[in-house]
């Protein structure tokens, strides 16, 4: 080696390692300055061609307050100049001119914050080693860096936890809010379940001490109506009701005395089963299998013409019943301007259909229209635009029904009645929104001359002040009142006492308010009455029953169901009044027995329906011995009596009989349909006008 080479290498400070890389090895460093934390951005590697000069040396001078270090180093990166505790280094390699000694440039902080650079002539020998830098202040950032992390990772971890605590929290309130809820519908339940056997024993109660102490007043009149009167009958031993009484009692008494049942109860089947399929599946009539035919192919059909009316309204009937009527099948009924219009169902018509349909009527010639279920298509508007065009434009309509219109109002029914001047019936039932205003308009319109009105669920009328119209029609003889909940006692005595005496049929079902004081009321007052329902009156008794026998002989209707009367009192009815009965319902009167079968299959020749759903105490036999005696029954209506078995049904004679209510038993077929020979009127002729 050259002397002076080696003297210039004893005056460079050594750098803790003897071992100098070559000067062509420089990637080889920056791969192992890389792996001790430095990056690309760090380390400037010119790999320009050797320099044929040498450079001028560098002096060693200080760096002022406005030296920076684009000035020594030119402009740095963007990394450079970021905010970061990490400290910077920049490190650049040349060649000295022999190609021997490298020159570093290093950018070093001291403790007091003054930045200095120091340059090593290109003499000085080169003793790096990688492994002797000194990274503490790289590590210390790092270790900086890892308890951030670190930090941040035991927050998330405690947000999670809180979550989760939070969630947990949040099932167990919703846990007990629902056991709470449930406990308290069970209590709600056996709450109700208790006062439902309250209710009952309190009923079982008062009926035993009513039948023990022989009570015959009627109760106390709540109301004040003290011209009701309150006793059944003045005592006398000819009351056609306690007469009968006596007799049940007496056969009841023989009969324990002998020990044995009486003959008059026992009934033999007549037939032997034979005959039973034949008679329940009858062959369907050529006309009536036509009906069906035309009512599934109703869109096929094109006219009417020459189709009765009687035919018209039975397929009518089929296609409500089956929900397939449609405007077409309308635009053929309307087809000629008929005179009775009677549609079953009008729920699937618009307002639209109704305009278009019903505006090209001529509607003087109307005298039967029943648009029932007609829902929201009756209004003041539509009425304007199709019958109630002007004043006295129905002036030949008899009958009007308008069922469930729940947008007809006062005005509304006020437009009606100046087209309908000469109007006998109406039937405004489930018109939910008349008021008792709507009754004096049309007991000023039409007080002379109506006779049938149904008010059934109307329930903003006012009972008590729509008293004051009802008694200005003066030749009303069928009031329907179902529903009312203000109908009581009070109202009663004041109707029938004034208009009474031309009432023929009166419904009272679900005017549960009413008692037996009524039923005298209407018993002494209504001479012509033919039909009454007195359905769900739970308040009545059997002095009801008794004040019917007494004065209403000629009732052909009577519908009764879940009343408390006894099967002592109705048996003794049905003896009395049971020959010019035509209808009865004795629907959900848990004591019916034998006395009332026995009275009906002595008595009930000209009965024609009948109601025994759930009357569980008859039997086969029972049942038996009122159809074999009863000529005239064709309907048979045994819902929820799961008791009849093939011994009845096989062995009863009545070859005509339709029994309606029994399992796998066709209903549609066998519902009441309207006679379509009736007229108009329940009880007087069809008046044309």
């Amino acid at each position: 080696m050259d002397p002076q080479n080696q003297e210039q290498q004893q005056d460079q400070p050594s750098s803790g390692n003897s071992s100098v890389p070559p000067l062509e090895d420089v990637a080889a460093i920056a791969e192992q300055l890389k792996g001790h934390g430095f990056f690309d951005n760090e380390i400037s590697m010119p790999l320009s061609p050797r320099n044929e000069t040498p450079p001028e040396p560098f002096l060693k001078r200080t760096i002022q307050e406005d030296d920076t270090d684009d000035y020594y180093l030119g402009r740095l990166p963007k990394e450079a100049y970021a905010s970061s505790p990490k400290r910077t280094k920049f490190y650049n390699f040349f060649d000295d001119p022999k190609g021997e000694n490298p020159i570093i440039i290093s950018d070093t902080d001291n403790d007091d914050g003054d930045q200095r650079m120091e340059i090593t002539e290109n003499q000085m020998p080169l003793a790096f080693d990688i492994n002797a830098y000194d990274i503490n202040n790289e590590s210390d950032d790092d270790n900086n860096d890892d308890e951030t992390r670190r930090r941040e990772l035991i927050e998330a971890q405690r947000r999670e936890a809180e979550r989760r605590e939070l969630i947990e929290g949040q099932r167990r309130e919703a846990e007990r809010r629902e056991l709470i809820e449930g406990q308290r519908r069970e209590a709600q339940r056996r709450e109700l379940i208790r006062r439902q056997n309250m209710r009952e024993r309190q009923y079982i109660k008062e009926t035993a001490k009513r039948y023990a102490a022989h009570i015959h007043r009627v109760p106390e009149n709540k109301d004040g109506d003290h011209n009701v009167a309150i006793v059944i009958d003045d005592g006398s031993p000819s009351t056609p009701f306690s007469e009968a009484i006596k007799a049940i009692q007496e056969r009841v008494e023989k009969n324990r005395k002998k020990g044995t049942v009486d003959e008059s109860l026992i009934w033999v089947p007549k037939r032997n089963g034979e005959d039973f399929v034949n008679r329940r599946f009858l062959v369907p009539s050529l006309e009536d299998m036509s009906l069906k035919v035309l009512a599934e192919h109703a869109d096929a059909v094109v006219s009417l013409d020459g189709v009765s009316d009687e035919l018209k309204l039975r397929l009518s009937n089929l296609l409500c019943d089956s929900r397939r009527m449609n405007g077409h099948v309308l635009e053929l009924l309307l087809r000629g301007n008929p005179k009775v219009i009677r549609l079953k169902d009008c729920s699937w018509l618009t307002e639209e259909e109704f305009t278009k349909y019903f505006g090209t009527l001529n509607p003087s010639g109307i005298e039967v229209l029943h648009l029932n279920q007609c829902g929201r298509v009756v209004a003041e508007h539509t009425l304007l635009a199709t019958v109630a065009k002007s004043p006295k434009c129905l002036s030949k309509l008899i009958s009007l029904s308008l069922t469930g219109a729940c947008r007809l109002f006062d005005n509304g029914l006020q437009l009606l009645l100046s087209s309908a001047t000469a109007l006998r019936s109406i039937n405004l039932s489930q018109c939910s929104l008349l008021t008792f205003s709507g009754l004096n308009i049309l007991a000023d319109s039409l007080g002379s001359i109506l006779k049938e009105l149904y008010l059934d669920d109307c329930i903003l009328i006012n009972a008590t002040l729509a008293l004051p119209a009802l008694k200005r029609l003066e030749q009303l003889d069928v009031l329907s009142l179902a529903g009312l909940p203000t109908v009581s006692d009070k109202f009663i005595n004041s109707f029938i006492v004034a208009r009474g005496h031309n009432i023929k049929e009166l419904v009272l079902k679900d005017c549960v308010d009413l008692t037996d004081a009524s039923i005298q009321v209407i018993a002494n007052h209504c001479p012509g009455l033919q039909a009454l329902d007195l359905m769900k009156l739970s308040k009545l008794t059997d002095l009801s029953i008794g004040y019917l026998t007494n004065s209403c002989q000629a009732l052909r209707t009577l519908k009764l169901c879940r009343n408390p009367f006894s099967d002592e009192a109705i048996g003794a009815f049905l003896a009395v009044t049971g020959k010019s009965l035509e209808e009865l319902s004795l629907n959900n009167i848990k004591k019916v027995g034998q006395h009332t079968a026995l009275s009906l299959a002595k008595e009930a020749k000209n009965l024609h329906t009948l109601d025994l759903s759930w009357c569980r105490n008859l039997t086969d036999n029972e049942f038996g011995l009122i159809v074999d005696n009863c000529f005239s029954l064709r309907f048979l209506k045994l819902f929820g009596c799961s008791q009849v078995t093939d011994v009845f049904l096989k062995g009863h004679s009545n070859s005509e009989l339709r029994i309606i209510g029994l399992k796998l038993c066709p209903l549609l077929q066998h519902m009441e349909r309207p006679d379509p020979h009736r007229s108009a009127l329940r009880y007087a002729p069809l008046l044309s006008q």
